[in-house]
């Protein structure tokens, strides 16, 4: 719902006119947002309500000598501008709201309160210019009200290039045809196998129409294993499960934003806040923040036996799943009894098989699929992401286990927290 002018209206023909945008607005409602933000958003609510972040955006694929050439362009930055502030006009209401009383029953009633009241701020982003990508953006505030700018910004500047870009039409078509033709493999081919699996996509989407039709479509053919998608306002309007797992962004601002902690130690920070305020519940960690290794040392018997599983965002899938299944099994604890959710490049069926047959039977496989089905089919996906770079007007870092996705604004701050780790893994505290 979009306030504008102090009234109410659900009628996006009349946003686009008000805001002179180019398309249809991109985003919404302030519910097509992966669920995991609102799991965060609680926690910081509840116990971080002094953390001030910047974020800054990153197209690790556009500009010279990369996979798309064309940089962001005024034009771009013009419509992304107005789409930001189609956004900002956005309200939660009522029927939203309860919807996640009833959907999520670890979200409480204060924070559903504080919902209740918050919105985007225009004055909170500010547009950057990057020789590598052209325009591009940050955004900044308090964290507990700015963390859900994410996977808006990132659904806002997809469409916009392939829109603007590429003929979109021609996109959408491949989009759906390439959609059928995997839903055909999938509930044909007796040999492959797919575990437990949601849709993941919303922030690298080709569209907000076609995850749209993406999530409608997997509604309807009930593929084996498929339980839901990420994207809560689409979780909401087919019947389907809202899924969604910690992310980097919390292990940075809980466990690094404070200059007090050694960092070598914020993922078990972060473990620690998220089991006081969720116990059982959102048993899903995020394992490769600081490195995977780090993470096993950290998750001991009690947090192993807390969490339900974890989750794979770089590095060799199939050995990190033999890494946690015999971590699990040195603790006493049966593997069987733990999810291992995948959640990083699954660009084909085959792949996604192959893993869920390395883990069936060792361990509860479970995939989170992202680009692969909401990204555009035709052409190779943009790879952009927004992530929290400071903290409290301190640098934080997200490493992972591929180099590739190492984020920070300071090499020296990398540079000291790869020291850390170092000391950490050498000194076997």
């Amino acid at each position: 719902m979009w306030e504008i002018e102090g009234k109410l209206t659900d009628n996006p023909e009349f946003v686009k006119e008000y805001f002179n945008l180019k398309y249809l607005p991109m985003t919404r409602s302030l519910m097509d947002q992966d669920l995991y933000k609102l799991s965060m958003g609680q926690t910081y609510h509840h116990q971080f309500g002094n953390l001030k972040t910047t974020w800054d955006f990153k197209a690790r694929n556009v500009g010279e000598n990369t996979t798309h050439t064309s940089v962001y362009t005024d034009e771009d930055k013009k419509e992304i501008n107005n789409q930001l502030r189609a956004y900002a006009a956005l309200r939660f209401d009522e029927d939203e709201l309860q919807y996640l009383n009833a959907k999520c029953p670890w979200i409480k009633q204060d924070y559903i309160n504080f919902l209740r009241f918050w919105h985007p701020r225009l004055e909170d982003f500010q547009f950057t210019t990057n020789n590598k990508f052209g325009n591009g953006i940050m955004f900044f505030g308090v964290q507990e009200y700015i963390e859900y700018y994410e996977i808006p910004v990132l659904e806002i500047f997809a469409e916009v290039y392939y829109r603007n870009h590429y003929n979109y039409d021609e996109l959408l078509a491949g989009f759906k045809e390439k959609t059928n033709e995997k839903i055909a493999e999938m509930k044909s081919n007796k040999n492959l196998h797919f575990g437990t699996w949601s849709e993941f996509g919303a922030r690298r989407r080709l569209s907000f129409e076609a995850q749209d039709w993406l999530i409608d479509r997997l509604a309807e053919e009930k593929l084996p294993g498929f339980i839901g998608t990420s994207n809560v306002l689409l979780a909401k309007k087919y019947n389907v499960t809202p899924v969604g797992t910690c992310a980097h962004e919390f292990i940075e601002c809980v466990g690094q934003g404070n200059p007090m902690y050694n960092p070598a130690y914020s993922n078990k920070i972060a473990m620690e806040a998220w089991i006081k305020e969720y116990g059982v519940w959102n048993g899903i960690w995020l394992t490769d923040t600081i490195g995977d290794e780090l993470c096993r040392r950290d998750m001991q018997k009690t947090y192993a036996t807390l969490f339900s599983g974890v989750r794979n965002d770089s590095g060799n899938p199939f050995k990190w799943a033999d890494d946690w299944i015999e971590h699990f099994k040195s603790l006493g604890i049966d593997p069987k009894t733990k999810t291992l959710l995948f959640s990083n490049s699954i660009n084909s069926l085959e792949l996604w098989s192959k893993l869920c047959s390395y883990v069936e039977g060792r361990a509860k496989p479970a995939f989170g699929i992202g680009t692969f089905w909401s990204g555009p089919q035709t052409i190779d996906p943009l790879n952009i992401v927004a992530k929290v770079v400071l903290v409290n007007g301190k640098d934080v870092a997200k490493l992972s286990d591929d180099s590739g996705k190492t984020m920070s604004r300071s090499q020296e701050y990398v540079d000291y927290l790869r020291r850390t780790l170092d000391w950490r893994l050498k000194s076997d505290l």
